[in-house]
């Protein structure tokens, strides 16, 4: 472990220990301290440099059952001092609840895993302004029409995190993670279009390479080009797996603790309930080796699963909760202070040139503008861009446009999901065709 680490895990303690003499019942904390960098180049020439160097402190302590939080960049003793005695103060003022206080003690996670989190990048500045300038010039050198940039982005990030709590739970770890980025601009007789691509990894040799994030923004962006306008319909609607992932995020958005204690979410009650198409698993698979969104602990000690079903065969297993939100339900924590950890959702075998010609006519989706949803109905309308298809194929590009429905009944719609998994991020999931949507157009 780095100095830096050291150092944390002696903030962690001394900050647990001040509270506790301070009068609280309970305390939890974590702290994080990193180094990144960002370089941008446009046009072939440097155009920005950020470097960052940040460190946070956040403290909650409880205290009949009451509850106050505070945060701070200083992590000397005098600091953590100022801090702890700042959300004490806090703790006196606000309403007592008998569901505050830290996840249960015997939940705490036991062995720590090695989960292949950190990989630092060795580039220097120099060598990502190379990176940067090669990404914009495969994407520029790709056509005459690509007429303009937006420039490509190299940042790299690494740091060095603790989490700990007054049952003398602790734990460290170190986490990095790499990007590379490029946004150009086309244009022909019919006008100008952007586009943009990229990829991210925590092991920056994974990345796909400077050419070809370049080249697919480059392609994205031509193929853009004349997009229209289409008459209002009703269609089956396809997202490509880039944009497919917004409604499994709004799917668990609405099975989160929080909204269903509050009933706020149109998943109320849902539990045991087929809320997807048979052929739909989501699942939760928190130990996965590399992956932007592993840990071997919840934001509150709790120890992950190394799977977890959250819809098995379109049936609804489970919320999403951390300990709070689990008592107010009455439940049990399900490992989810913090959110959910690297969602896969299963698909049913097709590639993305076989789901265009099962859709024959319809609408693909590549783009969505906005967020119209009510997290309470289900109502659902955004704005969209992308291709429309007919006999299976993509016929022209399309703008200006708006897809709406409920999500409940999308849900129910569908009818296809995709093997061609966009792997970026944390939740890997193939493009998604779902039946009789509302196409607001011309």
């Amino acid at each position: 472990m780095s100095q830096a680490g050291l150092d944390l895990r002696n903030a962690a303690e001394f900050a647990i220990d001040y509270a506790r003499k301070q009068g609280a019942d309970q305390s939890e904390l974590s702290l994080h301290q990193g180094t990144g960098i960002s370089i941008t180049a446009r046009q072939q020439e440097l155009e920005t440099v950020e470097k960052h160097n940040d460190a946070q402190l956040v403290i909650s302590v409880y205290k009949d059952k009451k509850t106050g939080s505070a945060s701070s960049a200083d992590m000397s003793e005098l600091g953590i001092k100022s801090t702890v005695d700042a959300a004490m103060s806090i703790a006196r003022y606000t309403g007592a609840d008998d569901c505050f206080g830290l996840a249960d003690a015997d939940r705490m996670a036991g062995k720590a895993l090695e989960l292949d989190l950190h990989h630092e990048w060795q580039a220097n500045e120099a060598q990502m302004l190379e990176i940067a300038m090669r990404c914009e010039q495969a994407a520029i050198e790709h056509s005459e029409q690509i007429t303009n940039s937006e420039g490509a982005s190299v940042n790299t990030y690494s740091g060095s995190a603790v989490y700990a709590n007054s049952h003398g739970f602790l734990s460290e770890g170190l986490g990095s993670q790499h990007s590379v980025s490029c946004s150009v601009i086309g244009s022909n007789e019919s006008g100008m279009q952007r586009d943009y691509w990229y990829d991210s990894n925590r092991n920056a040799e994974k990345l796909d390479s400077a050419e070809k994030i370049g080249l697919v923004a480059a392609k994205r962006t031509l193929a853009r080009l004349g997009a229209r306008q289409i008459p209002s319909c009703e269609a089956t609607v396809m997202y490509d797996s880039g944009v497919a992932k917004s409604l499994i995020s709004h799917f668990v958005g609405a099975i989160k603790g929080g909204a269903i204690y509050k009933k706020a979410s149109f998943m109320l009650d849902k539990i045991g309930s087929d809320v997807l198409p048979e052929f739909v698993t989501i699942a939760e698979n928190p130990h996965k080796l590399g992956a932007s969104g592993s840990a071997w602990h919840d934001g509150e000690g709790v120890e992950t699963p190394e799977y977890r079903a959250i819809v098995d065969a379109g049936r609804l297993q489970s919320y999403v909760l951390g300990s709070y939100t689990a008592r107010k339900l009455g439940l049990e924590s399900t490992a989810n202070a913090g959110g959910v950890r690297n969602l896969t959702v299963s698909n049913t075998g097709q590639s993305t040139e076989k789901l265009l010609q099962e859709m024959g006519s319809g609408l693909l989706v590549t783009e969505l503008i906005g967020s119209g949803i009510n997290m309470v109905t289900g109502d659902y309308s955004r704005g969209a861009a992308g291709f429309w298809v007919e006999n299976g194929e993509i016929q022209y590009p399309v703008e200006e446009i708006t897809v709406a429905g409920n999500l409940l009944d999308m849900y129910q719609n569908i009818v296809a999901i995709g093997d061609d998994y966009d792997m970026r991020g944390s939740t890997e999931c193939g493009s998604i065709v779902i039946e009789n949507m509302t196409i607001a157009g011309s």
